[in-house]
């Protein structure tokens, strides 16, 4: 029988959690945030140990999350964001630029960097991912950032 390494959702009393979230499109981000740290603190995690960094757009979000990963006191860090397709491509610009960035930042530390960032053709694909139709990104985001943390706990061991 191999060896069969796999994390569950239960925060231990010394994870740290650090949430980026964009302030652009603020009406559906403050939904991802609340299920985000709904989702932490109905797992194990405490208040005291989850930080919220506020920036100004999705685009910011990974030079936050790699100052926060410089101070190498965060289990994870979760980025949340909501990126709505316009007339223009900017949207495949942003989207393309932080996918890439919040995936090398997990991969060059170690440290789960979750992308809980949304991107939608439209504002109500959005609310549906912010807790409508579609659930809430940005619980799941939090899952897989529980999961993450102790599934690498359990590979150092």
């Amino acid at each position: 029988m191999p060896n069969v390494f796999e994390g569950n959702l239960a925060a231990q009393p010394n994870d740290k959690f650090a949430i980026v979230v964009s302030k652009f499109n603020e009406f559906v981000t403050e939904k991802l945030l609340s299920g985000a740290i709904e989702t932490l603190t109905k797992n194990g995690a405490s208040d005291k140990n989850i930080d919220v960094v506020k920036v100004p757009g999705a685009f910011e979000i990974p030079t936050a999350a790699k100052n926060l990963l410089d101070l190498n006191k965060y289990s994870a860090i979760i980025c949340i964001g909501a990126v709505i397709k316009g007339e223009t491509p900017h949207f495949d610009y942003i989207c393309s630029a932080i996918s890439t960035e919040i995936n090398y930042l997990g991969v060059l530390t170690g440290v789960p960097v979750i992308f809980g960032v949304i991107t939608t053709d439209n504002v109500d694909q959005a609310l549906d991912r912010a807790g409508g139709k579609v659930g809430n990104k940005g619980a799941e985001a939090a899952m897989a950032a529980l999961e993450m943390v102790s599934v690498i706990k359990k590979l150092k061991d």
